[in-house]
């Protein structure tokens, strides 16, 4: 068994990918995104955080957020991102019986990705990485399309273009 440990730096920035526990067919995240939504704003009002980039698909996301100086407990913010989303949902997923035993939900996986980002090459990579994600997965044939995405800000910012990454279907047939 492995001795995995977490970096825990206080202000830090962090990158995350964290899933749902049914991934096959599944469009949850996208189709409770106002709840989604409403959850990460409750949890940041009482625990703050700064969202650099985020990016929700049908059944996981991805994002890079900031915590403040002197705080670096970013698993009590997806422990309550987690748990308020699950509670604010019916009870309709088939549990396992490890689940039932334990009186959690069939709805996250219960572990995630983390990474601390260590310079700003990899933080614009990382964030390059989020906002490209919808493309990657074949969900849009422009990352512009994708309507769950802080791309949008970054546009609005000045620091992509509209049409970054380009126009998949005209990249490949090679055409205007």
């Amino acid at each position: 068994m492995s001795n995995y440990r977490r970096a825990f730096v206080p202000g830090g920035t962090w990158f995350f990918t964290v899933n749902l526990l049914q991934r096959h067919g599944n469009d949850l995240l996208v189709r409770e995104i106002d709840l989604l939504r409403q959850v990460v704003r409750n949890v940041r009002n009482k625990y703050p955080f700064h969202i650099d980039a985020w990016v929700v698909l049908p059944e996981h996301m991805h994002c890079i957020f900031t915590l403040p100086e002197g705080d670096s407990d970013f698993s009590l913010r997806w422990r309550l991102i987690k748990s308020s989303f699950s509670r604010a949902l019916p009870k309709t997923e088939l549990l396992s019986a490890v689940r039932q035993a334990a009186g959690e939900r069939g709805i996250w996986q219960r572990h995630y990705w983390e990474h601390l980002i260590r310079d700003e090459l990899d933080f614009q990579k990382h964030v390059d990485y989020v906002h490209v994600n919808p493309l990657k997965h074949g969900l849009v044939q422009r990352v512009c399309d994708w309507p769950y995405s802080t791309f949008h800000h970054y546009v609005d910012a000045g620091i992509y273009p509209l049409n970054w990454c380009g126009d998949v279907v005209a990249d490949i047939a090679g055409g205007d």
